[in-house]
């Protein structure tokens, strides 16, 4: 994918070291030198403009986005702004676990969408990443059936993605920062006892 068309400052282009404390999501184990994507936050404005103009241009005009929760929100907002596309669903998915830890397959949590929802709409699924492609997968099965189209559209694919998206605005094979997971909470993780 192209480098973005706007002359953009080093810090936002992902050029700038990660901040303090910033490497909450980093993989661990001797990876921590490996290089990699940091999405900042005006980057992340740059791209999404740039991929709703590709969905733009390419026709594609999506009755209703499907976000899938938590790192496609962020894709899904941005995107619905920029296509006038006010009809957003979530659909929350379970797959990683822990950095680089996975369920043998991803799992759809409630509440899942009703397809009665989805019924003839042509749906723009939104995610951060296609990284396996596994939950990509998922759901866009759940709403074929249903839906008189359905296409995806990620920030982010990785080459081994099983799930080969329409729209997305940069390919990588690199651990990605995300400027909403870069952090670590600033809460403490609750145990499922409290």
């Amino acid at each position: 994918m192209a480098e973005p068309a706007v002359d953009t400052p080093a810090s936002a282009r992902g050029d700038a070291d990660l901040p303090p404390g910033g490497d909450a999501d980093m993989p661990r184990g001797g990876d921590a030198d490996l290089p990699r994507e940091n999405l900042t936050w005006p980057l992340f404005g740059v791209a999404m403009r740039e991929l709703a103009t590709t969905i733009a241009d390419d026709g594609f005009r999506p009755d209703l986005i499907l976000s899938i929760a938590r790192g496609g929100l962020f894709i899904a907002g941005a995107l619905g702004y920029a296509l006038d596309v006010k009809n957003l669903h979530v659909t929350n998915v379970e797959f990683y676990t822990g950095v680089d830890q996975r369920l043998d397959m991803p799992v759809m949590l409630p509440p899942v969408p009703q397809p009665v929802d989805l019924s003839g709409a042509h749906v723009l699924i939104a995610d951060d990443v296609a990284d396996t492609g596994a939950t990509l997968k998922l759901v866009k099965d759940f709403c074929a059936d249903h839906v008189a189209e359905v296409r995806c559209a990620v920030v982010y694919e990785k080459p081994h993605s099983t799930v080969h998206c329409e729209y997305v605005w940069r390919e990588t094979d690199r651990w990605i920062n995300f400027p909403w997971s870069v952090e670590p909470p600033v809460v403490g993780t609750r145990s499922k006892d409290s």
